[in-house]
Protein backbone atom coordinates (compact mmCIF):
# COMPACT_ATOMS: atom_id res chain seq x y z
CA UNK A 1 0.00 0.00 0.00
CA UNK A 2 1.35 3.44 -0.92
CA UNK A 3 2.24 5.86 2.13
CA UNK A 4 0.84 9.28 1.98
CA UNK A 5 3.89 10.97 0.61
CA UNK A 6 3.82 8.38 -2.02
CA UNK A 7 0.87 8.87 -3.46
CA UNK A 8 0.92 11.79 -6.43
CA UNK A 9 -2.04 13.86 -7.95
CA UNK A 10 -2.93 12.29 -10.99
CA UNK A 11 -2.27 8.35 -9.25
CA UNK A 12 -5.67 6.04 -10.16
CA UNK A 13 -7.01 2.80 -8.79
CA UNK A 14 -9.98 1.02 -9.92
CA UNK A 15 -12.14 -2.26 -8.87
CA UNK A 16 -14.62 -4.10 -10.85
CA UNK A 17 -17.11 -6.46 -10.21
CA UNK A 18 -20.28 -8.12 -11.99
CA UNK A 19 -23.35 -7.85 -10.15
CA UNK A 20 -25.19 -10.74 -9.16
CA UNK A 21 -28.69 -11.45 -8.17
CA UNK A 22 -27.10 -13.10 -4.86
CA UNK A 23 -25.91 -9.24 -4.26
CA UNK A 24 -28.63 -7.32 -4.55
CA UNK A 25 -30.21 -9.50 -2.07
CA UNK A 26 -27.78 -9.67 0.32
CA UNK A 27 -27.34 -6.19 0.34
CA UNK A 28 -31.05 -5.52 0.38
CA UNK A 29 -31.19 -7.84 3.92
CA UNK A 30 -27.71 -6.43 5.23
CA UNK A 31 -29.44 -2.60 4.95
CA UNK A 32 -32.89 -3.56 5.05
CA UNK A 33 -33.79 -2.02 1.43
CA UNK A 34 -36.60 -3.92 0.35
CA UNK A 35 -37.51 -1.65 -2.36
CA UNK A 36 -39.24 -3.78 -4.72
CA UNK A 37 -37.59 -1.96 -7.44
CA UNK A 38 -34.62 -4.02 -6.51
CA UNK A 39 -36.36 -7.20 -5.26
CA UNK A 40 -39.47 -7.57 -6.99
CA UNK A 41 -39.21 -8.47 -11.40
CA UNK A 42 -42.99 -8.04 -11.38
CA UNK A 43 -43.08 -4.47 -9.53
CA UNK A 44 -39.90 -3.45 -11.64
CA UNK A 45 -41.31 -4.28 -14.92
CA UNK A 46 -43.64 -1.57 -14.54
CA UNK A 47 -41.19 0.57 -13.70
CA UNK A 48 -39.40 3.37 -15.56
CA UNK A 49 -36.30 0.60 -15.84
CA UNK A 50 -38.20 -2.55 -16.91
CA UNK A 51 -36.29 -4.56 -14.94
CA UNK A 52 -34.52 -5.00 -11.33
CA UNK A 53 -31.44 -2.98 -10.79
CA UNK A 54 -29.43 -3.29 -8.13
CA UNK A 55 -29.30 -0.48 -5.17
CA UNK A 56 -27.39 3.09 -5.96
CA UNK A 57 -25.35 2.77 -2.77
CA UNK A 58 -24.32 -0.78 -3.40
CA UNK A 59 -23.28 0.37 -6.50
CA UNK A 60 -21.58 3.69 -4.47
CA UNK A 61 -19.69 1.02 -1.99
CA UNK A 62 -17.22 -0.67 -4.87
CA UNK A 63 -15.58 2.83 -4.53
CA UNK A 64 -15.10 2.58 -0.73
CA UNK A 65 -13.73 -0.64 -1.83
CA UNK A 66 -10.63 0.66 -3.92
CA UNK A 67 -9.76 3.27 -1.61
CA UNK A 68 -9.88 0.96 1.43
CA UNK A 69 -7.54 -1.21 -0.31
CA UNK A 70 -5.81 0.21 -3.37
CA UNK A 71 -5.60 4.03 -3.10
CA UNK A 72 -4.91 5.61 -0.79
CA UNK A 73 -5.16 2.57 0.77
CA UNK A 74 -5.07 0.72 4.23
CA UNK A 75 -5.50 2.87 7.29
CA UNK A 76 -7.40 5.06 4.50
CA UNK A 77 -10.10 7.09 7.15
CA UNK A 78 -13.17 8.12 4.90
CA UNK A 79 -13.98 11.69 5.67
CA UNK A 80 -16.99 12.56 2.86
CA UNK A 81 -18.18 11.69 -0.22
CA UNK A 82 -20.73 13.27 -2.43
CA UNK A 83 -22.72 10.76 -5.20
CA UNK A 84 -24.88 11.45 -8.60
CA UNK A 85 -26.34 8.32 -10.06
CA UNK A 86 -26.41 8.97 -13.55
CA UNK A 87 -27.71 5.48 -14.75
CA UNK A 88 -29.42 2.35 -13.10
CA UNK A 89 -27.02 -0.87 -12.82
CA UNK A 90 -28.76 -3.84 -13.69
CA UNK A 91 -28.09 -7.57 -12.44
CA UNK A 92 -25.47 -9.09 -14.20
CA UNK A 93 -23.67 -5.75 -15.47
CA UNK A 94 -19.99 -5.27 -14.34
CA UNK A 95 -19.21 -2.09 -13.59
CA UNK A 96 -15.68 -0.92 -12.53
CA UNK A 97 -15.14 2.23 -9.49
CA UNK A 98 -11.85 4.30 -10.98
CA UNK A 99 -10.71 6.87 -8.18
CA UNK A 100 -8.24 9.50 -9.10
CA UNK A 101 -6.05 11.75 -6.75
CA UNK A 102 -7.18 14.98 -7.50
CA UNK A 103 -5.31 17.37 -4.08
CA UNK A 104 -3.17 16.83 -1.52
CA UNK A 105 -3.17 18.68 1.68
CA UNK A 106 0.24 17.73 2.92
CA UNK A 107 -0.11 19.44 6.57
CA UNK A 108 -3.37 17.22 7.90
CA UNK A 109 -2.87 14.08 4.92
CA UNK A 110 -6.39 15.07 3.38
CA UNK A 111 -6.85 13.65 -0.62
CA UNK A 112 -9.32 14.56 -2.69
CA UNK A 113 -10.22 12.18 -5.33
CA UNK A 114 -12.74 11.67 -8.37
CA UNK A 115 -14.68 8.94 -7.57
CA UNK A 116 -16.42 7.28 -10.83
CA UNK A 117 -18.13 4.00 -11.06
CA UNK A 118 -18.73 2.97 -15.21
CA UNK A 119 -20.93 -0.36 -16.71
CA UNK A 120 -19.62 -2.76 -19.39
CA UNK A 121 -20.35 -0.37 -21.75
CA UNK A 122 -17.81 2.87 -20.36
CA UNK A 123 -21.23 4.48 -19.28
CA UNK A 124 -20.49 6.48 -16.06
CA UNK A 125 -23.37 5.25 -13.65
CA UNK A 126 -22.38 7.13 -10.34
CA UNK A 127 -19.90 10.34 -10.37
CA UNK A 128 -18.83 12.07 -7.63
CA UNK A 129 -15.49 13.33 -5.50
CA UNK A 130 -14.34 11.85 -1.95
CA UNK A 131 -12.45 13.08 1.03
CA UNK A 132 -10.24 10.84 2.76
CA UNK A 133 -7.14 11.52 5.41
CA UNK A 134 -4.50 9.08 5.32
Amino acid sequence: MPNYEDIQIGDKASFTKTISESDVYQFAGITGDFNPVHINSEYANQTVFKERVAHGILTAGFISAVLGTKLPGTDTIYLSQNLDFKAPVKIGDTVTAEVEVLEKKDRKKIIRLRTIVKNQLNVIVVDGEAVVMK
